[in-house]
């Protein structure tokens, strides 16, 4: 799921494995990057701290190394339920911020290449015979960094089979 920490971590025991009596630290830049929950972080500091294996934190309220004793460990647990709110909080602005772009017909992604009119266009020298190459040639961008330029025979054949979809669909 999260192969470069998974990795990061498997090196960490593996120091500690080759030398037990050595101090191990597990550097973060802050706490937010270590867990995607509450209960995630929680679960992965308490197999940190089992293992030997110490936490630095770079930055945020808790910066340096983590005390998993005493009020180090419920000022840990607020940091990492108050890190959830905040992503939880993101996460719902980010979507009520799409559902209104949606609203306004704004639905995120690249620009369309080939736009309606091009494409009944496309279409219609296609039913006549036109090969695909040919039809691209004779097909012009309208917006974009590629504007006056001709789509890609990818881009139309895309464009045909998001065609064929719609009209399946509908």
């Amino acid at each position: 799921m999260r192969p470069e920490l998974e990795k990061a971590l498997a090196l960490a025991r593996q120091f500690k494995e080759a030398a037990p009596d050595t101090p191990v630290i597990f550097t973060v830049h802050e706490l937010k990057r270590l867990a995607r929950n509450a209960a995630e972080l929680m679960t992965l500091s308490s197999e940190l701290q089992a293992a030997g294996i110490q936490l630095e934190l770079l930055t945020g309220p808790l910066t340096g190394i983590y005390d998993p004793n005493g009020m180090g460990a419920m000022f840990f647990a607020v940091l990492a339920v108050a890190g959830q709110i905040e992503r939880n909080y993101i996460r719902e602005k980010t979507l009520e911020g799409q559902v209104a772009a949606a609203k306004k017909g704004n639905h995120g992604g690249r620009p369309k290449v080939i736009d309606d009119d091009s494409l009944t266009f496309a279409l219609a020298l296609k039913d006549k015979g036109v090969p695909v190459p040919e039809i691209a040639k004779k097909l012009t961008i309208k917006t974009g960094k590629n504007a006056g330029k001709p789509p890609s025979v990818a881009s139309l054949y895309r464009a045909f089979a998001e065609a064929e979809q719609e009209t399946t669909a509908g």
